[in-house]
């Protein structure tokens, strides 16, 4: 490993948050690291403990003029089998490939290093910059997601508080730092349907209504619908059974009832209550007796070309030679909520390739890149 003292102000912070284990929704005294940070470079601070979730909004310059916000997560996903992990899981190791290793290296204490060290950097060279500088950070990313990010946005509608544009630092590259940005995301609607049928003998099936048979069609019909065309920034509409279930376990015995569990992941070309309406059609035209419970994680959004995304996609060619392509594929994250505030978001953090992984990891070189293309986006859009 890398001896402490020769470690970047970058690894070292980096180092210093994945050594906390902090485990949904646990934070773990990183925010409280991340705050005597800020505090110490002039920001005005103000944490948020919403249920048992630490979260904090935190605030620079004088106002007046455009609002940047740094946003991101200090919690991790565990940790699996700790044995099968080649270095412990909360070491933060740099292995002998300059790769530094642990969780949340990726996803996204090492994008939360990079965004302090380039604002302390920031707020040293121009202490008087336009507009506001702020930070929305929580520890429930990976877990419920009710009382972090999205609930510190409703506070913040409630103040009538102004967001810009918004750098959430979830790993967004692919095989190169800054060769990805995510400029939106795919809504994502959930739900569980349960089919009613009649319990009975399997050699007796007239005197029982088998809802595996019955739901088969419906099902088949759904998987196999087209949903949307999609649009420039987004694919079509996707639908996916996830889960399926039915049956006492008993191989003489026919259920009574089917559950199915499914998810859109759907474009800005369709709606919740559209997709909701042509899967209500599909059921009733096959005769179900259904109920269905929906879930909505967030509705899609997306940043289009403006100040934002040319100020990220500048600064990522100034540091490292290399166009960035925006993409709007991949899960949801807190960008959602931010997004309902009018926000132009663009998620910009290191490889994604690890995440959530055993030895979790990410190359120490990418972080200190990483850094310098915050500070030029900085420079770019409050200098």
């Amino acid at each position: 490993m890398t001896a402490a003292t020769a470690l970047s102000p970058t690894l070292q912070l980096a180092c210093d948050l994945i050594r906390r284990p902090s485990v949904t929704p646990v934070d773990a005294d990183c925010q409280a690291l991340l705050m005597r940070r800020l505090g110490a470079a002039g920001f005005r601070l103000e944490p948020m403990r919403i249920g048992e979730v630490d979260n904090f909004w935190a605030t620079h310059g004088e106002g007046g003029g455009p609002v940047l916000c740094f946003a991101g997560h200090t919690d991790v996903v565990p940790t699996g089998p700790v044995q099968a992990w080649q270095h412990e899981p909360f070491a933060a190791q740099i292995d002998e490939n300059g790769m530094l290793c642990g969780r949340g290296a990726a996803d996204m204490k090492g994008s939360l290093a990079a965004m302090v060290v380039a604002t302390e950097r920031f707020v040293r060279e121009y202490p008087r910059h336009k507009g506001t500088l702020a930070y929305l950070i929580t520890s429930d990313e990976e877990g419920p997601a009710q009382h972090g990010t999205k609930a510190v946005v409703e506070v913040l509608r409630a103040r009538g508080e102004r967001l810009d544009w918004c750098i959430v630092g979830e790993p967004s590259s692919t095989a190169l730092v800054g060769d990805v940005v995510k400029n939106g995301r795919r809504g994502s609607l959930g739900a569980t349907l349960t089919v009613n049928g009649m319990q009975g003998h399997v050699a007796y099936p007239h005197l029982a209504r088998n809802p595996i048979h019955l739901a088969a069609p419906a099902l088949a019909e759904l998987a196999a619908q087209h949903w949307d065309d999609g649009n420039a920034f987004f694919p079509p509409t996707s639908f996916q059974v996830s889960n399926l279930n039915a049956g006492t376990g008993a191989t003489n015995v026919i259920p009574g009832t089917l559950t199915a569990q499914f998810n859109f992941r759907f474009s800005t070309e369709s709606t919740v209550q559209n997709l909701q309406q042509r899967v209500a059609t599909i059921l009733d035209k096959h005769g179900l007796d259904w109920h269905i419970e929906w879930s909505l994680s967030g509705l899609p959004f997306v940043t289009e070309p403006g100040e934002l995304l040319d100020a990220v996609a500048a600064s990522i060619k100034a540091v490292t030679g290399r166009d960035t392509q925006p993409s709007t594929s991949g899960g949801t994250s807190d960008g959602r909520f931010i997004a309902t505030l009018g926000t132009q978001v663009v998620e910009l953090g290191p490889v994604n390739a690890t995440i959530h992984q055993i030895n979790e990891r990410v190359l120490a070189s990418d972080l200190e890149q990483l850094a310098e293309i915050y500070y030029h986006t900085l420079v770019r859009l409050l200098a």
